[in-house]
């Protein structure tokens, strides 16, 4: 693991230069911060079920930050580790910057660790000091090489003896993990524990994750989606402007977001293409694979009449699971392989052996279903669950069968002559494009204050809770600041065949203001070439520019006014 860049590009070098704005209340140190406890706090849902889970926890009170004296944070000494858990986020590394300028503000004796390659190193006891001079080098970068990322789940009795012995061995008094929806559950499941054998540590969250679906009332948005939009945008922008120079392809985009559309939603807003499919209103309307298929295929036609046999098409990265009868397939098949993973593991060597046994097991009805998808998607559908017990989406190529399938369709029309019109395609994945690409400012400024955030949520005793910083639409000196009970995200879901408190994924919500936005335009941009060019994230120059964010949020912020 590299401790030292050699070589850093223009751009890099003036990224390095940035400097992260903070939000008033924080501007002077954690010492001049006053922690004001709200009301108690439930669950999202399913409340009696997660108060037996988190006895120790559960209920606690949202707090919020104001301006004041505590002079007790000065007093401390402590020594903070911090671990980056799951995919990668733009501005990861601020956060780990914000914390490092917290601590050292608070007092300079205080100590950074990161544990080295996700949970993992938590458990193996791996880890290395945050230096001030190597951070330097990542401030403002895009990545989470410094300290590296996993996906170890720590949710055994065994780990969670591991994490104690651990942290205790290496004297640390408080635990950041950034990470995502499952990896804050973790974050609330070890606080839980910690609390439960009386010690006295702290463990806080950070929420990251490009795909948007970690948000709630007070967490705005997650850390990285802003930044993984943009670049998506300038990638949809740019085949956009192709597709009007050429005039003869169809361009499918598949995005990554994997539970949600919330990354397609944003792309579709920033480009304007002719159509984009969102998952939750398939689900919400139940649409087959098949009356999927048709709605695009009565885009092409209308446009084909017009002479216009080219276009593009905004795919979600979890279609599939959005698709009613596609879901109850999943969610069967997921039983299935939890269920018999021993058997698969000691018995079976070949995928048709799998499959077989498989298709065995299923009701006539999904059986029917799983015998008219192509093979190839069959046998991805079965394919190894990851660690949270989710079919690997980003394997299935959700594109390429829709057009398949609307290729086979039009030719059925051109028999019946209905229609007349060429279809070429081309398909396209656009995912790790976006994960590690330098923060946007907004990102950058965002992460390193979340991170600053954490500090003032340890030195002030609070555990399971989620640093959240508010107010986004805002400039970074008027956001608010302060702690959420990670309990109260949660719900029960199942996974891996059993029940599981979890935090809920914020889904498109299909009465919010931004889907009802994105309703009134949708059908100008079928016909016509309302295309918008956003070209890349503008790092320098005027703030209607340089400190934009996501449309997104603006429609969600306006609408709270």
């Amino acid at each position: 693991m590299s401790h030292k860049i050699s070589c850093i590009s223009e751009l890099q070098r003036e990224r390095l230069r940035f400097k992260p704005e903070l939000p008033e209340v924080l501007k002077k140190g954690v010492a001049f911060v006053k922690a004001v406890k709200r009301k108690p706090t439930q669950s999202v849902a399913d409340q009696v079920k997660i108060r037996e889970h988190f006895k120790n926890t559960y209920g606690l009170p949202i707090v919020k930050f104001k301006k004041g004296i505590n002079p007790a944070t000065k007093k401390k000494i402590i020594n903070v580790a911090v671990v980056l858990s799951g995919g990668q986020a733009p501005g990861g590394h601020n956060v780990i910057a914000g914390l490092f300028d917290g601590l050292k503000q608070a007092n300079r004796k205080n100590r950074l660790i990161g544990y080295l390659g996700g949970p993992s190193g938590i458990l193996k006891k791996s880890f290395k000091k945050i230096d001030e001079k190597i951070l330097a080098q990542y401030r403002n970068t895009g990545g989470f090489d410094y300290i590296q990322s996993g996906r170890t789940k720590i949710e055994s009795v065994e780990q969670f003896c591991l994490t104690k012995d651990s942290l205790d061995i290496c004297n640390v008094d408080a635990l950041v993990i950034i990470g995502g929806d499952d990896s804050n559950t973790n974050t609330a499941m070890i606080a839980e524990y910690l609390k439960q054998e009386n010690a006295n540590k702290c463990i806080i969250g950070v929420p990251k994750t490009i795909d948007g679906d970690l948000k709630n009332k007070y967490i705005e948005t997650s850390f990285g989606f802003d930044t993984a939009t943009k670049i998506y945008a300038e990638l949809v922008g740019n085949i956009c402007r192709d597709t009007i120079s050429a005039q003869k392809y169809w361009h499918f985009v598949r995005l990554m977001g994997r539970s949600a559309s919330h990354i397609t939603l944003e792309v579709g807003f920033k480009t304007q293409p002719n159509i984009v499919l969102i998952g939750e209103e398939i689900l919400d309307k139940k649409m087959t694979l098949s009356k999927v298929v048709d709605s695009i295929v009565e885009v092409i036609i209308k446009r084909s009449h017009d002479g216009k046999n080219f276009g593009v098409c905004l795919v979600p990265e979890g279609l599939i699971e959005f698709i009613p009868d596609m879901k109850e397939l999943i969610a069967a098949l997921n039983n299935i392989l939890a269920d018999n993973a021993n058997k698969f593991t000691a018995g079976f060597l070949s995928t048709e052996e799998k499959n077989n046994f498989v298709c065995s097991k299923l009701s006539n009805k999904l059986l029917d279903l799983m015998h008219s998808l192509p093979v190839g998607i069959a046998y991805q559908l079965m394919s190894d669950r990851d660690p949270h017990g989710n079919v690997a989406v980003s394997m299935i190529e959700t594109e390429k069968i829709l057009i398949e399938m609307i290729q086979k369709k039009l030719i059925e029309l051109k028999k019946k002559d209905k229609y007349k019109g060429k279809f070429s395609s081309v398909a396209h994945f656009f995912g790790y494009e976006g994960r590690c690409g330098f923060p946007s400012n907004f990102d950058a400024s965002y992460t390193y204050a979340l991170g600053y955030n954490a500090v003032a949520l340890i030195l002030n005793g609070f555990t399971g809770y989620m640093s959240f910083v508010g107010n986004l639409l805002k400039a970074p000196k008027q956001w608010k600041c302060g702690g959420i009970p990670i309990t109260m995200m949660m719900n029960v879901e199942r996974r891996n065949g059993k029940d599981k408190p979890v935090i809920q994924k914020a889904l498109i919500d299909l009465h919010g203001k931004p889907f009802k936005e994105f309703v009134k335009m949708r059908d100008k941009w079928a016909i016509s070439e309302s295309y918008v060019f956003p070209g890349p994230i503008q790092y320098f120059g005027p703030a209607n520019v340089s400190g934009i964010t996501t449309k997104t949020l603006r429609y969600e912020q306006f609408r709270r006014k």
